[in-house]
């Protein structure tokens, strides 16, 4: 069995980050972390499955590889790479939330899958990963980029523990420049995303989706944080009609 490491040396945990900002983002993933995979399901029609692969396929993640699964949540992502790098590679899933990672650990022991083995989780901070530079064949993060408080830091700690030549691959909401589809975007949250949400009781917990997306940075923005943080190619692909993106790095 896996090991679930929910603690780590203090000098390694939520240094860089406003506190306040960041514990009440902490305190909202773990409050949903219980109907977190069924919402997702629900709201996208399930269509996140496949966002999710397309994501884990960019990375370039290959058998006998170490990857990261950065802000992880309940493990999606993490359980796609390991199928991805096989029982001779390892994957770390990493999220701030000890709830989503209590989840993703009950998944994975649950599972008959053997290759689920090789995922560790850990608990910890995107803008201060406590790896050494240069240690992981690939990095995937779904719907985090957007949550962390300082874009431009989490993107210099993935370049930072990427090995050269290796890729990034970033899945989250687009912030588009189309009229259209923002106003898409904004129709489903209030419409679709929320009324669903306060089913559950969690009206609160996703009302911040729609300011956190307007916040967001555009495809055009990401790569150009990406190559001012060091990679030497970042290409932005916007999926499901520019209401989805994926950025894609390579160091």
């Amino acid at each position: 069995m896996a090991s679930l490491q929910l603690s780590l040396p203090s000098t390694y945990r939520f240094r860089h980050r406003p506190v306040r900002c960041a514990d009440e983002r902490q305190t909202l993933f773990n409050r949903i972390a219980p109907v977190y995979d069924n919402l997702n399901d629900l709201l996208s029609l399930g269509q996140h499955r496949v966002w999710k692969r397309m994501a884990v396929s960019w990375s370039g993640a290959k058998m006998g590889d170490q990857v990261l699964d950065l802000c992880c949540g309940s493990g999606d992502l993490s359980f796609l790479l390991s199928e991805k790098v096989g029982s001779n590679g390892k994957v770390t899933g990493l999220d701030f939330s000890q709830e989503q990672l209590s989840v993703a650990s009950l998944r994975q022991n649950m599972s008959l899958k053997t290759c689920y083995k090789n995922i560790d989780w850990v608990e910890g901070d995107a803008l201060d990963l406590p790896f050494p530079d240069g240690y992981f064949d690939a990095i995937t993060m779904g719907y985090g980029l957007r949550n962390v408080v300082d874009k431009y830091r989490a993107m210099q700690e993935m370049f930072r523990v990427l090995k050269p030549g290796s890729r990034i691959s970033v899945l989250d909401f687009n912030k588009s420049t189309q009229p259209f589809t923002a106003s898409t975007q904004e129709w489903m949250i209030d419409n679709v995303v929320v009324p669903v949400a306060t089913s559950y009781g969690l009206a609160k917990e996703y009302e911040y989706l729609k300011s956190s997306i307007r916040e967001f940075l555009t495809g055009k923005e990401l790569e150009k944080v990406a190559l001012q943080v060091g990679f030497s190619s970042a290409r932005h692909y916007e999926i499901s009609g520019g209401i989805m993106g994926n950025l894609v790095a390579k160091r």
